[in-house]
């Protein structure tokens, strides 16, 4: 394993190689649904500028198979956050990137549930404090 540098700020990161657990691992292009989804992101952040403050990355497997397509929230000194079972597609991408921009708005990485976009709702694997933290 290799650690790359990514940029520091607000990140979504996607993993690229999931497959879901349904075992419809990959779309018809032959592409995992990991992939599709990093592409369905950027393709979404790409033409709209309300999701330029948020960066899109993507890494192979973050362990999380049996709940893929699976991404991270995560930002400097705030909770970071875990989601999962998103099917590969911009509705989707468009929940994920809608709950990023209020995550980074955030102080500490909490939005309140009322302001949750409809499909982040039920998609929350695990939350992580920031590195020198616990949640109170």
């Amino acid at each position: 394993m290799m650690l790359k540098p990514a940029a520091a700020g607000p990140a979504v990161v996607a993993c690229n190689t999931c497959r879901r657990s349904d075992g419809a691992g990959e779309g018809t292009s032959g592409q995992r649904d990991g992939a599709l989804l990093v592409e369905a992101l950027r393709a979404l952040q790409a033409q709209d500028p309300a999701y330029q403050g948020v960066a899109v990355q993507e890494m192979p497997c973050l362990f999380a198979c049996g709940d893929s397509c699976t991404i991270h929230l995560r930002a400097p000194d705030k909770v970071g956050y875990v989601l999962g079972r998103f099917t590969p597609d911009v509705e989707a991408a468009r929940a994920i990137l809608d709950y990023a921009v209020l995550y980074a708005e955030s102080e500490a990485g909490q939005v309140p549930y009322r302001q949750w976009p409809e499909g982040v709702k039920g998609h929350f694997l695990t939350r992580t404090p920031p590195p020198g933290f616990v949640v109170e």
